[in-house]
């Protein structure tokens, strides 16, 4: 009887098992199908999976565009910049190849870095000691140049040291430090490490700028091997517009270089300075205090608003400049016709006074402006009438945008102009707010025969692939507002405001030029009213020059100096206006002495001897660096027109070492930098006066060369 049960126990177990393989294989054989037919697993997409798997795509960065100065000097530019991170873990081993640092090279490492880096070396071997796969180090380890690195890969190659390695990363590279820093912007990085504009004309011009990258796609195996015979995708990336802007670097570099003493001297809360082209509104050099230098962004939270355009204030008497040429345009100027000086009443209870409340006893309306005298000027306001003298405040271009495309948040301006003591207030620049901007955009009328011309900062972009230029800057014509004889009366009037013993201006002489100035002083306005105190007023001055037939204007404020430093608040300002103005003045006229052009041939293979004399006899300086026989690089390309007395650097074949570089320009230094691939820092403006690395170094030797400039 058991032996039955057992029987059909083994039939029943038999039956249970070939049911549950059934099963099995029905749901197996359902997965399959199921699988094939819809090509997914758990939600997730297997084509989509082996398309990742077995085909490689990397990004192809693009370039971001470089910004230029008037000649062609970069203003900013891509840069390559290198971090370390050193493997320790002895896990790092392919082909049979060490790729950690050994613990019998970590002390030579370390010596290394701390001779390229100034890292200590106990905190280095400190760090190489940490049980990690890899470490980083720190902020020194960071932002390197590419000189520095390949200096330091030399080192550790020479030592057979493994290990130590970087990676690259893009910066924006300034090269000149503090260099209208609010105009020209900054950027920031997102997450993957592209650069974008957060300021100034790398903001306003991002999408010109910013290029667009491209990608490689390639068939691989699992490994990560190219395929033979697969096809590849190949999508170039788009590098950035190259934007070439109005600055004249000598002048921008002079002109920060002027502020900083300035604010070294008088501390003021805020200066503005722009320099202009007076016939096409092209800005020469514009900045602004604060500022903040753009590599370090040291001061960058001190300031991070664009005064020359985004910041409104009360202009004073600069515009009475404005109100003169109103009166005589609209014929209610007579010069012979006299006024009492000193206090006028407005209305039943309220006064216009002069500077000098005393006044001056009476006086003409010519005088009246040499004085800066506010009472002068109310009643040639009252004399227009309050509508027209309006109309003329917009026929200026005042509180409206100039629509320079240099902001994006650019101010209107505003005006107090319901009574009539506000309506006289605006004729001597109180009660009415403006920018600086418009302020160079009304003087342009004055300077230009009537002609009132858009101040404007960008030359052209330009396709750096093609070379085709996208967009072009132009004069652009806003306006007549005068005539071209008021404009002369009223230029010839601010001489006088230098010339006259009377005049405000006789600390803006410039010996052997013809300068026009209109001085201002104006109130500020408090919680309470305006402030008071012989320091709370913004001084300011406008100029232009030479006055007959002006080329430059020059507009200078400077807000609430801490103190005068025993010199007047002219004098002051004069410490700006006068070597900038007389610079660029000179600049002018050594630029209209016609000079024979040369065209630069080329001497490389040649033997340094013929070389040298062959550009020496030309009138150029030549300067050859090392002592080889032949020339294998020049800094000037064939075609390239150079004047009598300009430099050209010749690189011979051995022996280059680092000549002595007193007297060299800005421009000189490019030519070198750019020759050699030194990295070069730059300190001050003019000519080098002093370089960090002595004359004779080995060029190989140099990991970074600054120059300071005087």
């Amino acid at each position: 009887m058991a032996e039955k049960r057992d029987v059909q126990n083994q039939r029943d177990f038999g039956k249970y098992f070939a049911l549950i393989v059934v099963i099995v294989f029905t749901v197996f054989i359902g997965r399959f199908l199921y699988i094939a037919v819809t090509k997914k697993v758990s939600g997730n997409n297997l084509v989509e999976i082996a398309n990742q798997t077995y085909h490689e795509k990397s990004t192809l960065k693009a370039s971001r565009g470089t910004i230029y100065d008037a000649s062609g000097q970069p203003i900013v530019e891509d840069t390559k910049r290198y971090s370390i991170y050193v493997v320790l873990s002895k896990t790092a081993v392919a082909y049979g190849q060490k790729l950690y640092l050994k613990s019998s090279d970590k002390e030579k490492a370390a010596e290394i870095l701390h001779e390229y880096l100034g890292m200590d070396v106990d905190k280095l071997l400190s760090l190489f000691s940490q049980p990690k796969y890899q470490v980083e180090l720190g902020k020194k380890g960071q932002n390197i140049s590419l000189s520095t690195k390949n200096q330091i890969v030399k080192e550790m190659k020479k030592s057979k040291i493994t290990g130590i390695n970087f990676s690259e990363s893009t910066d924006r590279m300034y090269p000149n430090g503090i260099f209208s820093s609010h105009l020209i912007g900054v950027v920031s990085k997102d997450s993957s490490g592209t650069l974008y504009g957060t300021m100034g004309l790398e903001a306003l011009y991002d999408n010109y700028l910013k290029g667009k990258d491209g990608y490689d796609m390639r068939s691989t195996d699992s490994h990560g091997i190219k395929l033979s015979g697969m096809k590849s995708r190949l999508v170039k990336a788009k590098d950035g517009d190259n934007i070439y802007t109005t600055f004249n670097s000598r002048d921008q570099s002079y002109l920060e270089s002027l502020l900083n003493k300035a604010q070294e001297t008088y501390h003021p809360k805020s200066m503005n300075v722009v320099l202009m082209n007076a016939k096409t509104g092209a800005i020469l050099a514009a900045s602004q205090r604060p500022t903040f230098n753009p590599q370090t962004r040291e001061g960058i939270e001190d300031q991070w608003k664009n005064t020359l355009m985004e910041d409104t204030y009360e202009p004073g008497s600069v515009m009475k400049i404005l109100t003169m040429s109103a009166a005589i345009n609209s014929g209610n100027y007579n010069e012979n016709e006299y006024f009492k000086s000193g206090s006028m009443k407005i209305g039943n209870s309220q006064r216009v006074n002069d500077w000098e409340v005393a006044g001056w006893g009476y006086l003409n309306y010519r005088q009246g402006f040499i004085r800066s005298s506010n009472v002068g000027m109310a009643k040639l306001e009252q004399k227009m009438g309050a509508k027209l003298w309006e109309k003329y405040i917009k026929k200026f271009g005042l509180l409206k945008s100039t629509d320079s495309g240099l902001s994006s948040n650019e101010s209107s301006g505003s005006i107090e102009y319901k009574y009539p003591i506000e309506q006289a207030n605006t004729a001597f620049g109180q009660g009415i707010n403006v920018t600086v901007l418009q302020m160079m955009q009304a003087f342009s009328s004055v300077a230009n025969n009537g002609e009132m011309v858009k101040p404007y900062l960008i030359e052209k972009i330009v396709n750096p692939t093609t070379g085709k230029t996208i967009k072009t800057g132009k004069k652009t014509v806003v306006g007549h507002p005068i005539k071209k004889s008021t404009a002369e009366k009223v230029r010839d009037m601010m001489q006088d405001v230098v010339n006259d013993p009377n005049g405000t201006g006789n600390a803006y002489k410039i010996d052997g030029y013809d300068i026009g100035v209109k001085t201002g002083t104006a109130q500020i306005s408090g919680n309470n009213g305006y402030l008071t105190g012989e320091t709370n007023y913004i001084f300011s001055v406008a100029g232009m020059a030479p006055i007959k037939d002006p080329q430059y204007v020059l507009y200078v404020t400077m807000k609430q100096p801490a103190g005068f430093g025993g010199k007047t608040p002219s004098e002051m300002l004069a410490t700006i206006f006068n070597p900038l103005m007389k610079r660029v003045l000179d600049e002018s006229q050594s630029e209209s002495t016609p000079s024979e052009a040369i065209n630069v041939k080329s001497v490389v293979g040649q033997e340094t001897e013929n070389a040298v004399k062959s550009f020496s006899d030309k009138g150029l300086v030549v300067t050859a660096i090392g002592n080889g026989a032949k020339i294998i690089k020049q800094s000037s390309d064939t075609g390239e027109e150079l004047l009598p007395g300009q430099r050209i650097i010749l690189v011979t074949d051995s022996g280059q070492t680092l000549p002595d570089l007193k007297g060299w320009t800005k421009s000189d230094m490019f030519k070198l930098k750019n020759l050699l691939g030194i990295n070069v820092k730059f300190k001050g403006s003019g000519f080098v006066e002093n370089q960090s690395v002595k004359p004779g170094t080995k060029i190989a030797d140099i990991k970074e060369l600054t120059v300071e400039l005087k």
